[in-house]
């Protein structure tokens, strides 16, 4: 949700870009994006960024006020672009177009842009504005940030776990711990993500389907593919695994023959080593991925430090038993002054099970 309007035109306008730039449904592995033209204190166009390949926000905006720009302000929610990438650069078409000001929400994080686009319109005789409402342009786009800086994925770790943080019992059941509100909740999420990431034990022992929207892609990390051919995870939908083991391993050219696409990492500690392996997946332009788990993979993504976002839903259940399935395995902290925290915490009751939420804070290395 937006803050509430701050006092003058330039915060208010920003505010109308924000909202504009939610309205597209997958922009991924794009920004979110949204732009307004304003001329004698009257929007006279609007557009956002539709998703990847589509015209950017300010090139929609510019197009529909066509014959009325000259002279106008463009608010935009992220620095124009001035490189060519699957389209050609917007600085350009500003700098046509007879705008007299650019309002701009935050600068852009690509290393290609950064900054470029601001100083190109100002050497044009453009006035530029920048940082308005720059902490939710920034709050919007976090995903991109670190896609762009990082070239790797934004990571949501999420766990049904127990009331003492147990995914299973000693005997490895887990069906159900959560109940179903929050089992239903938990499956629409897949939707906000480009893929779907869990460890191969996961599939050993759940042999689930992880299915969720057609675009979804299935991620497996499986370091010495133990990933049984005959898995419900082949039933349908985009499949890639990932492993230790050569790629002209029997296996792997009977899951490629299934239709998965298999790629190979180095091993880091005895697994798959998986900062390359996030690497490797925002090659293949996978920019958000959600990891439902098991406590393995997510201890391991903590341990690495490759963590966002994490979401426990928690049921009002005991376990017990120090055999059972943590939520979160791996090394784990040696200390408490090193322990993991979440910030801008959100909680919610789903039926009677709690969710707590939060940005993951590492302390520095």
């Amino acid at each position: 949700m937006l803050n509430p309007v701050k006092k003058g035109p330039d915060s208010f306008y920003m505010r109308k870009a924000l909202s504009l730039a939610l309205k597209a449904k997958d922009p991924r592995p794009n920004p979110y994006v949204g732009a307004v033209v304003v001329k004698n204190n009257k929007i006279i166009a609007t557009g956002f960024h539709k998703k990847t390949g589509a015209a950017h926000a300010e090139i929609v905006a510019l197009n529909k006020a066509a014959g009325r720009v000259q002279g106008a302000t463009l608010y935009i929610t992220l620095e124009p672009c001035s490189h060519f990438g699957r389209t050609p650069p917007c600085t350009d078409k500003i700098i046509e177009s007879g705008v007299k000001e650019v309002i701009v929400g935050m600068r852009d994080p690509n290393p290609l842009n950064n900054g470029k686009g601001i100083n190109l319109l100002r050497r044009a005789g453009i006035k530029v504005k920048t940082g308005i409402r720059q902490t939710e342009c920034r709050k919007m786009n976090k995903v991109f940030m670190k896609y762009t800086r990082q070239k790797m994925p934004y990571i949501c770790v999420k766990a049904g776990q127990s009331l003492d943080g147990k995914i299973a019992t000693r005997n490895f059941n887990s069906q159900w711990i959560t109940g179903k509100p929050a089992r239903d909740f938990s499956h629409k999420l897949r939707s906000n993500f480009d893929a779907i990431m869990v460890g191969v034990n996961t599939i050993l022992k759940d042999n689930p389907r992880l299915s969720g929207t057609s675009k979804n892609i299935k991620i497996i990390a499986d370091t010495k593919l133990k990933i049984p051919i005959n898995s419900n995870i082949f039933i349908d939908g985009k499949i890639i695994i990932v492993t230790a083991k050569k790629i002209t391993d029997n296996k792997a050219v009977k899951l490629i023959k299934k239709g998965a696409q298999v790629i190979t990492v180095e091993r880091k500690s005895g697994k798959v080593h998986l900062r390359q392996m996030m690497r490797e997946l925002a090659a293949l332009e996978i920019s958000k991925i959600l990891v439902e788990g098991g406590g393995e993979l997510i201890g391991s993504l903590f341990d690495e430090k490759l963590v966002d976002y994490a979401m426990f839903f928690t049921a009002p259940k005991i376990i017990g038993g120090k055999n059972a399935v943590s939520s979160v395995s791996g090394k784990g902290v040696g200390g408490i002054d090193e322990v993991i925290k979440l910030n801008n915490i959100e909680t919610k009751k789903i039926g009677e099970d709690l969710l707590i939420e939060g940005d993951v804070k590492f302390l520095p290395a």
